[in-house]
Protein backbone atom coordinates (compact mmCIF):
# COMPACT_ATOMS: atom_id res chain seq x y z
CA UNK A 1 0.00 0.00 0.00
CA UNK A 2 3.32 2.41 0.49
CA UNK A 3 4.13 2.21 -2.87
CA UNK A 4 0.95 2.54 -4.15
CA UNK A 5 0.30 6.36 -2.91
CA UNK A 6 3.39 7.74 -4.80
CA UNK A 7 2.50 6.34 -7.87
CA UNK A 8 -1.12 7.16 -7.30
CA UNK A 9 -0.20 10.89 -6.20
CA UNK A 10 1.86 11.29 -9.16
CA UNK A 11 -0.43 9.94 -11.71
CA UNK A 12 -3.98 11.56 -10.36
CA UNK A 13 -2.04 14.87 -8.82
CA UNK A 14 -3.75 17.43 -10.39
CA UNK A 15 -7.27 15.32 -9.67
CA UNK A 16 -6.38 15.46 -6.13
CA UNK A 17 -5.40 19.37 -5.95
CA UNK A 18 -8.35 20.68 -7.80
CA UNK A 19 -10.42 19.25 -5.81
CA UNK A 20 -8.48 20.90 -3.19
CA UNK A 21 -8.96 24.26 -4.68
CA UNK A 22 -12.87 23.36 -4.98
CA UNK A 23 -13.06 22.41 -1.39
CA UNK A 24 -10.94 26.02 -0.36
CA UNK A 25 -13.44 27.81 -3.02
CA UNK A 26 -17.42 26.15 -1.85
CA UNK A 27 -15.81 27.05 2.15
CA UNK A 28 -14.49 30.29 1.28
CA UNK A 29 -18.31 31.63 -0.56
CA UNK A 30 -20.33 29.67 2.07
CA UNK A 31 -18.65 31.71 5.06
CA UNK A 32 -18.06 35.35 3.42
CA UNK A 33 -21.95 34.90 2.26
CA UNK A 34 -22.71 33.50 5.55
CA UNK A 35 -20.87 35.96 6.99
CA UNK A 36 -23.08 38.54 5.74
CA UNK A 37 -26.54 37.16 6.05
CA UNK A 38 -25.99 36.03 9.16
CA UNK A 39 -24.69 39.51 10.69
CA UNK A 40 -28.07 40.67 9.09
CA UNK A 41 -30.02 38.43 10.93
CA UNK A 42 -27.84 39.27 14.39
CA UNK A 43 -29.40 42.68 13.84
CA UNK A 44 -32.89 41.78 13.24
CA UNK A 45 -32.86 39.26 16.29
CA UNK A 46 -30.97 42.14 18.56
CA UNK A 47 -34.24 44.85 17.58
CA UNK A 48 -37.02 45.54 18.95
CA UNK A 49 -39.53 44.16 16.72
CA UNK A 50 -40.68 41.31 18.07
CA UNK A 51 -41.90 39.29 15.11
CA UNK A 52 -38.35 39.60 13.42
CA UNK A 53 -37.07 38.79 16.18
CA UNK A 54 -39.45 35.26 16.35
CA UNK A 55 -38.80 34.75 12.40
CA UNK A 56 -35.17 34.74 12.41
CA UNK A 57 -35.87 32.20 15.95
CA UNK A 58 -37.51 30.01 13.90
CA UNK A 59 -35.27 29.98 11.00
CA UNK A 60 -32.38 29.08 13.20
CA UNK A 61 -34.21 26.11 14.75
CA UNK A 62 -35.21 25.19 11.66
CA UNK A 63 -30.97 25.05 10.33
CA UNK A 64 -29.73 23.97 13.74
CA UNK A 65 -32.41 21.59 14.07
CA UNK A 66 -31.75 19.48 10.39
CA UNK A 67 -29.25 17.30 9.30
CA UNK A 68 -27.27 19.63 6.62
CA UNK A 69 -27.45 16.74 3.79
CA UNK A 70 -30.95 17.20 3.81
CA UNK A 71 -30.81 21.25 3.47
CA UNK A 72 -28.70 20.46 0.56
CA UNK A 73 -30.84 18.02 -0.94
CA UNK A 74 -33.81 20.73 -0.53
CA UNK A 75 -32.05 23.45 -2.32
CA UNK A 76 -30.67 21.14 -4.71
CA UNK A 77 -34.16 20.11 -6.10
CA UNK A 78 -36.06 23.15 -5.25
CA UNK A 79 -34.24 26.01 -6.64
CA UNK A 80 -33.80 25.30 -9.88
CA UNK A 81 -37.68 24.37 -10.31
CA UNK A 82 -39.02 27.71 -9.07
CA UNK A 83 -36.20 30.24 -9.30
CA UNK A 84 -37.28 32.41 -12.22
CA UNK A 85 -33.60 32.21 -13.10
CA UNK A 86 -31.22 29.40 -14.43
CA UNK A 87 -28.56 28.39 -11.20
CA UNK A 88 -25.56 25.82 -11.50
CA UNK A 89 -25.54 22.67 -9.43
CA UNK A 90 -22.74 24.35 -7.62
CA UNK A 91 -24.50 27.31 -7.02
CA UNK A 92 -27.67 25.56 -5.30
CA UNK A 93 -25.02 23.82 -3.15
CA UNK A 94 -23.56 26.59 -2.26
CA UNK A 95 -26.59 28.80 -1.29
CA UNK A 96 -27.81 25.93 0.84
CA UNK A 97 -24.55 26.13 2.63
CA UNK A 98 -24.72 29.54 3.00
CA UNK A 99 -27.93 29.34 4.81
CA UNK A 100 -26.77 26.68 6.97
CA UNK A 101 -23.94 28.32 8.32
CA UNK A 102 -25.79 31.86 8.65
CA UNK A 103 -27.69 30.36 10.87
CA UNK A 104 -24.77 29.35 13.17
CA UNK A 105 -22.65 32.48 12.34
CA UNK A 106 -25.78 34.65 13.62
CA UNK A 107 -24.77 33.58 17.09
CA UNK A 108 -21.48 33.88 16.56
CA UNK A 109 -21.63 37.63 15.75
CA UNK A 110 -24.72 38.53 18.08
CA UNK A 111 -22.91 37.03 21.20
CA UNK A 112 -19.72 39.26 20.09
CA UNK A 113 -21.31 42.07 19.96
CA UNK A 114 -23.78 41.04 23.22
CA UNK A 115 -20.22 40.54 24.94
CA UNK A 116 -19.06 44.29 24.56
CA UNK A 117 -19.72 46.19 27.82
CA UNK A 118 -23.38 47.97 27.45
CA UNK A 119 -22.19 51.30 29.23
CA UNK A 120 -19.89 52.41 26.32
CA UNK A 121 -23.24 52.01 24.07
CA UNK A 122 -24.62 54.12 26.50
CA UNK A 123 -21.77 56.53 26.84
CA UNK A 124 -21.78 56.80 22.97
CA UNK A 125 -25.46 57.64 22.59
CA UNK A 126 -25.16 60.19 25.43
CA UNK A 127 -22.46 61.76 23.25
CA UNK A 128 -25.00 62.17 20.25
CA UNK A 129 -23.99 59.12 18.55
CA UNK A 130 -26.82 57.71 16.60
CA UNK A 131 -26.94 53.71 16.54
CA UNK A 132 -25.52 53.41 13.36
CA UNK A 133 -22.55 55.32 14.38
CA UNK A 134 -22.96 53.46 18.06
CA UNK A 135 -23.17 49.82 16.19
CA UNK A 136 -20.65 50.71 13.48
CA UNK A 137 -17.75 52.65 15.57
CA UNK A 138 -18.29 51.81 18.74
CA UNK A 139 -19.57 48.40 18.58
CA UNK A 140 -18.47 45.83 16.16
CA UNK A 141 -14.84 47.38 16.26
CA UNK A 142 -14.54 45.70 19.95
CA UNK A 143 -17.07 42.39 18.79
CA UNK A 144 -14.66 41.92 15.91
CA UNK A 145 -12.20 39.89 18.31
CA UNK A 146 -14.22 37.79 19.37
CA UNK A 147 -15.83 36.97 16.48
CA UNK A 148 -13.20 36.42 13.90
CA UNK A 149 -11.52 33.21 16.08
CA UNK A 150 -15.43 31.71 15.48
CA UNK A 151 -15.23 32.67 12.27
CA UNK A 152 -11.94 31.10 11.69
CA UNK A 153 -13.49 27.85 13.22
CA UNK A 154 -16.52 27.90 11.05
CA UNK A 155 -14.31 27.99 7.76
CA UNK A 156 -12.56 25.04 8.76
CA UNK A 157 -16.00 22.94 9.59
CA UNK A 158 -16.67 24.03 6.01
CA UNK A 159 -13.92 22.54 4.72
CA UNK A 160 -15.06 19.30 5.81
CA UNK A 161 -18.56 20.51 5.06
CA UNK A 162 -17.34 21.14 1.49
CA UNK A 163 -17.27 17.00 1.25
CA UNK A 164 -21.25 16.71 1.15
CA UNK A 165 -21.16 18.31 -2.31
CA UNK A 166 -19.48 14.70 -3.67
CA UNK A 167 -22.87 13.28 -3.81
CA UNK A 168 -23.33 15.86 -6.17
CA UNK A 169 -20.41 15.10 -8.12
CA UNK A 170 -19.07 19.04 -7.76
CA UNK A 171 -15.58 19.16 -7.83
CA UNK A 172 -14.13 19.04 -4.39
CA UNK A 173 -11.56 16.65 -2.50
CA UNK A 174 -13.95 13.35 -1.27
CA UNK A 175 -15.57 13.80 -5.42
CA UNK A 176 -11.80 13.68 -6.35
CA UNK A 177 -10.89 10.32 -4.75
CA UNK A 178 -14.22 9.08 -6.22
CA UNK A 179 -12.57 9.94 -9.48
CA UNK A 180 -9.42 8.65 -8.88
CA UNK A 181 -10.69 5.40 -6.81
CA UNK A 182 -13.50 4.85 -10.32
CA UNK A 183 -10.00 4.98 -12.26
CA UNK A 184 -7.71 3.08 -10.90
CA UNK A 185 -10.34 0.45 -8.53
CA UNK A 186 -7.68 1.28 -5.51
CA UNK A 187 -9.78 2.48 -2.78
CA UNK A 188 -7.98 2.97 0.74
CA UNK A 189 -4.41 4.88 -0.83
CA UNK A 190 -6.78 7.13 -2.86
CA UNK A 191 -8.97 7.73 0.21
CA UNK A 192 -5.42 8.03 2.46
CA UNK A 193 -4.69 10.85 0.25
CA UNK A 194 -7.62 12.62 0.45
CA UNK A 195 -7.82 12.46 4.57
CA UNK A 196 -4.00 13.86 4.20
CA UNK A 197 -4.63 17.00 2.18
CA UNK A 198 -7.87 17.61 4.67
CA UNK A 199 -6.05 17.15 7.63
CA UNK A 200 -3.45 19.54 6.22
CA UNK A 201 -6.08 22.01 5.32
CA UNK A 202 -7.62 21.92 8.62
CA UNK A 203 -4.37 22.01 10.49
CA UNK A 204 -2.82 25.15 8.81
CA UNK A 205 -5.65 27.12 8.78
CA UNK A 206 -5.61 26.30 12.85
CA UNK A 207 -2.24 27.18 13.51
CA UNK A 208 -2.88 30.17 11.62
CA UNK A 209 -5.88 30.99 13.79
CA UNK A 210 -4.34 30.51 16.51
CA UNK A 211 -1.63 32.98 15.35
CA UNK A 212 -4.52 35.25 14.50
CA UNK A 213 -6.09 35.02 18.30
CA UNK A 214 -2.62 35.65 19.82
CA UNK A 215 -1.91 38.70 17.85
CA UNK A 216 -5.29 40.24 19.00
CA UNK A 217 -4.54 39.07 22.70
CA UNK A 218 -1.45 41.04 22.72
CA UNK A 219 -3.11 44.13 21.03
CA UNK A 220 -5.65 44.33 23.80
Amino acid sequence: MGELIPAIWQKYGYVYIQGAWGTVYIALLTVFFGTILGTLLSFLRLSRVRPLQWIVQVYIWILRGTPTLLQIYFFYFYLPRYLPFEMSERACIITALVVNASAYVEEVIRAGIQAVDRGQTEAARSLGMTARHTMTRIVLPQAFKNILPALGNEFIVMIKQASLASIFFIVELTSAFKTVQSATFITIPALIISGAIYLALTTVLSALMKLVEKRLQSND
